[in-house]
């Protein structure tokens, strides 16, 4: 065992996670299911912008084809999630406690951290780009209200709701976006059967036969933020402390107690994580069904000029007459979750950064959740000054995508560096699902030189 019992304490206080809470896992399917919150949380945050806009355009742009590619990678990252949640789990760390433990080159904190400041100013530009499209939407609504107006009072908003609210607000409010958006777009695929664009069997094996796009860009875009996307895969294990699974595991001492205890709630965290990894896949599919039967057969095109425009017809085209109003609910909810819940995760990873940075002090849980509060406020004034500065909704959040999608060879790289490192013999995991994580890094990784590639030989 490498654990060192009184660093892993420290973490734990830093993580703002009770010191010593230890609990009994359930053993009951209802108990199990009352445990359940984080993978929740980051379904809201998952299904968002990405899926609305990056999915329903590549749908529109290719057609049935990916619907394999979709699928996949909707799956394969469910791996990396709980690979995470173990390491959090075991020794009371955050994901930037992760990255800062990894050997290689140190300028204050590791060289693996430092390519994660990169992802997360692209978060910044992403995050900014979906203050857009819900300004678009207000205003397709009726608002008279100028777009920056409109922006503010989205991030105002928002801020105010988290300074206000903790964990328990913020998993409900999760809970019920999460059934919301769930629900109006799985209808709206099941009305296409109702209208000139009723999905066929041919065109679904058509989306199995395993083929790749001439241009990759959007599709490799989607890749990084389908499913748990990078963002998401780095913000689950705070939750997850948050919750409070690391404190109930206890400090690791090795003992046959700790190993049950920390057995029992791995268990919890896997099935709150393949409980997200069906209901983000479920809804995902959708998008890109949606996007695929009515965007492609009128070769419509998701634009920055007429974004709201050309989505809202996903839904009028389903629903008829009044489907704009149903787009434009959905809509809503859908992007005001995203930024809701990123937003308070990234709250916690810049109090985190700036931790590891040794540029605040974090003594105790009430000095973290002030500095909580602090980033409350901070985070949505800078998406709002890159919304007004900058503009272009669709280009904002393809370029975050895209640096998703470029950090998660690293998150692999991570895994694997403390599933090896950092796991009793009797908390591994079996032989098979070794190899597909191996094979999920493998295919993450050649994804991520391609993009590399491609972005440099067009530069």
């Amino acid at each position: 065992m490498s654990g060192c019992p009184a660093r892993t304490d420290r973490s734990r206080k830093l993580a703002g996670s009770a010191l010593d809470d230890r609990r009994t896992p359930p053993t009951t399917i209802r108990d199990v299911v009352r445990q359940l919150g984080p993978g929740l949380i980051i379904s809201a945050n998952i299904v968002g912008a990405g899926e609305l806009i990056v999915t329903t355009k590549l749908g529109g742009e290719v057609g049935f084809s990916l619907l394999w590619f979709i699928i996949f990678g909707c799956m394969v990252k469910v791996l990396l999630q709980v690979e995470l949640g173990r390491y959090t789990i075991l020794n009371g760390k955050t994901t930037l406690d992760a990255f800062d433990s990894v050997p290689g080159p140190r300028f204050k904190v590791s060289w693996l951290v430092w390519c994660w400041l990169l992802m997360f100013v692209a978060t910044f530009v992403q995050l900014s780009g979906i203050v857009g499209g819900i300004a678009g939407v207000l205003r397709t609504a009726g608002s008279a209200l100028a777009d920056s107006m409109l922006a503010l009072l989205i991030t105002a908003s928002c801020a105010v709701l988290l300074v206000l609210g903790r964990y328990v607000f913020i998993e409900r409010f999760a809970t019920v976006m999460v059934a919301a958006f769930s629900t109006i777009t799985v209808l709206a695929v099941i009305s296409l059967a109702w209208t000139d664009y009723a999905i066929s069997a041919s065109q679904v094996a058509e989306g199995f036969r395993f083929r790749l796009p001439e241009n990759f860009t959007v599709a490799f875009a989607a890749f990084g933020v389908i499913g748990v996307g990078a963002s998401e895969l780095i913000y689950y294990p705070y939750w997850c402390i948050e919750k409070g699974y690391a404190s109930y595991v206890g400090p690791r001492d090795g003992s046959s107690e700790w190993i049950a205890r920390a057995r029992g709630w791995m268990r919890v965290l896997q099935w709150d994580a393949w409980l997200s990894m069906i209901i983000y896949t479920t809804v995902t599919v959708a998008f890109y069904l949606l996007g695929a039967a009515i965007l492609n057969a009128q070769h419509l095109v998701v634009s920055d000029d007429d974004l709201v425009q050309t989505l809202s017809r996903l839904y009028s085209d389903s629903f008829g007459p009044w489907g704009l109003w149903v787009f434009l609910v959905g809509a809503f909810v859908v992007l005001y979750s995203t930024v809701f819940i990123a937003t308070a995760s990234n709250t916690r990873l810049t109090v985190d950064v700036l931790r590891l940075f040794r540029l605040i002090r974090i003594d105790d849980d009430r000095l973290r959740r002030r500095w909580i509060r602090i980033a409350c406020i901070a985070l949505p004034a800078l998406y709002l000054f890159f919304y007004v500065t900058v503009g272009s909704p669709v280009s904002l959040v393809l370029t975050g995508a895209v640096a998703q999608a470029l950090m998660l060879p690293f998150l692999c790289f991570v895994a694997l560096y403390h599933l090896g490192k950092d796991t009793e013999p009797e908390l591994s995991p079996p032989r098979t699902w070794r190899l597909f994580l191996w094979l999920a890094t493998t295919l993450m990784t050649v994804t991520g030189g391609y993009q590399l590639y491609s972005v440099v030989s067009a530069g």
